[in-house]
């Protein structure tokens, strides 16, 4: 059986930032970016248009000679769909549709578009609802007239797709019943945290496509955890105990990535996802280190940690992908000079996540104080269990028993405790000779 697919969208980008702004600096390294946001999407870029900003036209947001310019180019390229840069009122995506006769949509419906089609859980298709109705409701009146004349395509998908003939009240109705729902999620989420062991507990943050389910996987040595080169390939929260070597184990969670002019709505509603953020001991703040606009990268992570409440946290800045970088050394003794607690890592290579897997240890070992437990003699299992829940340090023969000295959390020490196990704390000082 042949199958048949449907013919991509082909379309234009526009850049539009304020003279002598950041982004007209980085004008052209912006559309390249949102053109990979596009290929995401499942669009062809056939054309590209900027236009640098003195203010802002609040009826179509560029002048009226560049509207001109562009309604040109659709026909020349038959564009079906032309993507803004920049976020667009209402108002003016309504004009602008009018005015070049083909569907119009800014970054943040097309990053929407893109969380629809990779949401997976039941949780996060709740999220991505939610961020696509708070999108539509101020915009009603403009879908309202594509639906006469567009039937599915970007930016029409998913919960969108299904909401548009609905009114005002209802979608608000549905926005109150989503955040409900989300609120239970979190509950839903805090409970299984309040259950689980106590260990050292750390969260993947970073911009989309850092590398983060890369060096997850590196890490757990599940190769079942997808991993791929496009922009947020992950869009749930993954968790996986991983072995840090020597008897020490870490609990490391992948979130969803960031990007430059992330939604607000979106971030909102991601909120109980980003939880596992919040109650992490430590931050790893992955970096693809072959990225030319890596640092700008950081600046936007630590802008959407700020924005949800959680800037506060320790970050370990997490230099991903040297294996791809030209001069290692030269960079990274650049780096250090900027950020001092840097590791600098690779998933290509064998032993490339060891500085990552020290740094943990250290940090787990932090959070096990020596203590010095009494094993009565013939009792090897007991022995045995000690070696399997922490780290020895050393082991005395005293005259009725063992006495081992161990790094060990407080949970396991009491659990010793109970068993019968005789803890002394703190350990006895040796003897001088």
């Amino acid at each position: 059986m042949i199958e048949i697919r449907p013919p991509l969208e082909r379309a234009l980008l526009v850049g539009a930032p304020r003279k002598g702004s950041f982004d007209a600096e980085h004008l052209s390294d912006h559309l390249d970016e949102l053109a990979r946001l596009t290929d995401t999407a499942g669009a062809e870029v056939v054309a590209r248009a900027s236009q640098q900003l003195a203010t802002r036209n609040s009826a179509t947001l560029i002048g009226e000679g560049k509207v001109a310019e562009i309604a040109a180019l659709v026909p020349e390229h038959r564009v079906s769909l032309v993507i803004f840069d920049e976020e667009l009122t209402p108002v003016q995506g309504a004009n602008l549709e009018k005015e070049l006769k083909v569907r119009v949509m800014d970054r943040a419906e097309l990053i929407l578009d893109i969380f629809s089609t990779r949401a997976r859980s039941h949780e996060a298709r709740l999220q991505v609802e939610l961020a696509q109705l708070e999108y539509l409701l101020p915009r009603l009146t403009r879908m309202w007239t594509h639906l006469s004349r567009i039937r599915g395509g970007i930016g029409l998908r998913g919960p969108g797709e299904t909401q548009l003939e609905t009114d005002r009240r209802m979608i608000r109705q549905k926005i109150q019943l989503l955040t409900r729902k989300l609120r239970e999620v979190e509950r839903h989420r805090a409970l299984l945290r309040s259950g689980r062991t106590p260990m050292l507990t750390t969260a993947l943050v970073g911009y989309t496509n850092a590398g983060k389910s890369s060096v997850l996987r590196g890490l757990s040595g599940e190769h079942d955890i997808v991993v791929e080169d496009r922009l947020f390939a992950t869009l749930d929260t993954l968790t996986r105990t991983v072995e840090l070597g020597e008897g020490y184990k870490a609990r490391v969670s992948d979130t969803v990535g960031f990007i430059r002019k992330l939604p607000h709505h979106l971030v909102a509603s991601f909120r109980a996802t980003l939880e596992e953020v919040r109650e992490a001991d430590v931050l790893l703040h992955v970096i693809d280190a072959s990225d030319p606009w890596a640092e700008e990268q950081m600046v936007v992570v630590d802008e959407v940690l700020a924005e949800i409440g959680i800037g506060e946290l320790p970050v370990i800045p997490v230099f991903n992908k040297m294996d791809a970088v030209p001069e290692p050394a030269a960079f990274t003794a650049r780096a250090r000079e900027l950020h001092p607690d840097a590791l600098f890592v690779s998933t290509l290579r064998m032993s490339g996540l060891e500085p990552l897997k020290q740094e943990l240890r250290r940090r787990e070992r932090a959070l096990r104080p020596a203590v010095t437990l009494r094993v009565p003699y013939g009792d090897g299992a007991r022995l045995a269990a000690l070696y399997r829940a922490g780290e020895v340090v050393s082991v005395r023969e005293l005259e009725d028993c063992h006495e081992v000295m161990a790094r060990l959390p407080d949970w396991q020490v009491e659990r010793f405790r109970q068993e019968g196990l005789e803890v002394v704390t703190p350990p006895p000082r040796r003897e001088s000779a």
